[in-house]
């Protein structure tokens, strides 16, 4: 008798091949290397992707707990390899890929995510030398930011105490290592700069692995040291170890002890330097001494100062001869105006209206004054005066007679 095959719905089918693929060993711990395609990351925190490779692509989704701990930005095109499991979403009937972690291939995501953020800050302008402020060269007061247990500080205080002991050290104590480590150190930095406790920040730590060292590879630790007023070096780690917090400082130390020893002067130094501007002012007053007394000795010996009645009596000569010369170039310039003077007054005489009367001319004026120089200007009866060479007359129009030129009869 044949078996009746059983009816089953869309979830019932996605439920069975769920629960198979749950039990699969290989699927519930995979690995798999593919390239990266459609990342996205919602505003939940959950990133969406597709791994690919040259004939196949295989959904996957990394929810925001597993996402939280990638220390690298994914980007398309990224060759990766997740670590999850495979299985079905019922709703969808799809399989895909649940990650848990991602890791970028042939190199660790701590290397990935260092060169993301050192590249985004050399975009930002964030290792510009143009930002890099001045060390003071006898600083008051040094903060460190780092650990107060570590083998670090207890070197970057032996060695300034032994520099410069004049300087005052005060350390703010951090996490250097951890979770916590960079948000620690980039709250004493903005605390330091807040209260202006120090003229100086030197922070850092002892060498060790990458991971060890990240805390100063964080982008608030970066942007901390860049916002800071107060000149920041970095003192992390061992001579070959190079981290954010290098290129974004005022100034990069080897070593924490290197740090030390960049920060202040050794006082033997000074003391030396100190001591020989003592021997060159000695030398520069005696200098000067001495050749100021041999120029009070040639005064002294100067004949002016032996014989002062002579000097006057050169003065007094050199003032006569002056004033002759004074008062010869005043007589000679003198004459030139009179003569330009003589000049101008002839001709000034020449153009007076009285010397044209002194060859017995006349000019006749109205009562108001007006100069009369036609006949049309005054009718018979009107009242005229004469003036005349020595005087004036008044007289009264008799007959009024105008002159025609021949050229005004044509």
């Amino acid at each position: 008798m044949r078996q009746e095959t059983a009816i089953l719905t869309p979830s019932q089918v996605s439920g069975y091949i769920k629960t198979w693929m749950d039990r699969d060993r290989l699927l519930s711990g995979v690995l798999v290397r593919g390239e990266l395609s459609n990342y996205k990351m919602y505003p939940s925190g959950h990133h969406y992707f597709t791994l690919k490779d040259g004939e196949g692509a295989l959904r996957c989704v990394m929810f925001r707990g597993d996402a939280s701990s990638l220390r690298f930005r994914p980007q398309n095109g990224m060759s990766v390899i997740a670590a999850g499991r495979v299985t079905v979403f019922p709703r969808d009937g799809q399989y895909q890929l649940y990650c848990t972690r991602l890791t970028p291939e042939g190199v660790g995501d701590l290397h990935v995510a260092f060169e993301q953020l050192k590249e985004k800050l050399l975009r930002e302008g964030l290792f510009d030398q143009q930002h890099k402020k001045r060390l003071p060269p006898c600083p008051e007061r040094i903060a460190l930011v780092t650990s107060p247990a570590g083998a670090a500080v207890r070197d970057m205080l032996r060695i300034l105490k032994a520099r410069f002991p004049m300087a005052q050290v005060r350390v703010l104590p951090v996490r250097v290592q951890g979770e916590e480590a960079a948000a620690e150190i980039a709250a004493a930095i903005r605390w330091a700069n807040l209260w202006q406790v120090a003229d100086l920040i030197i922070t850092g730590r002892g060498g060790g692995s990458m991971e060890d060292l990240w805390a100063f590879n964080e982008e608030v630790v970066a942007r901390a040291i860049y916002d800071s007023k107060i000149p920041v070096i970095s003192a992390v780690g061992h001579e070959p170890d190079v981290t954010i917090a290098d290129f974004v400082a005022d100034l990069r130390a080897a070593t924490p002890s290197n740090g030390a020893e960049l920060a202040v002067p050794d006082q033997a130094e000074l003391s030396a330097w100190l001591a020989g501007c003592r021997v060159r002012l000695s030398q520069g007053l005696k200098r000067t001494l001495g050749q100021e007394q041999r120029a009070l000795d040639r005064i002294r010996r100067s004949r002016c100062f032996r014989q002062p009645e002579s000097c006057f009596r050169e003065k007094r000569m050199q003032l006569d001869r002056q004033g002759q010369r004074m008062a010869h170039a005043a007589g000679q310039r003198l004459a030139v105006e009179q003569q330009k003077l003589g000049r101008l007054a002839a001709s000034l005489d020449a153009l007076s209206p009285l010397k044209v009367l002194g060859r017995g001319y006349t000019i006749a004026e109205d009562p108001s004054g007006r100069v009369i120089s036609s006949v049309e200007q005054v009718e018979q009866g009107d009242a005229l005066s004469l003036r005349l060479r020595d005087g004036s007359l008044s007289c009264r129009v008799e007959e009024r007679k105008c002159l025609t030129w021949p050229e005004e009869k044509k």
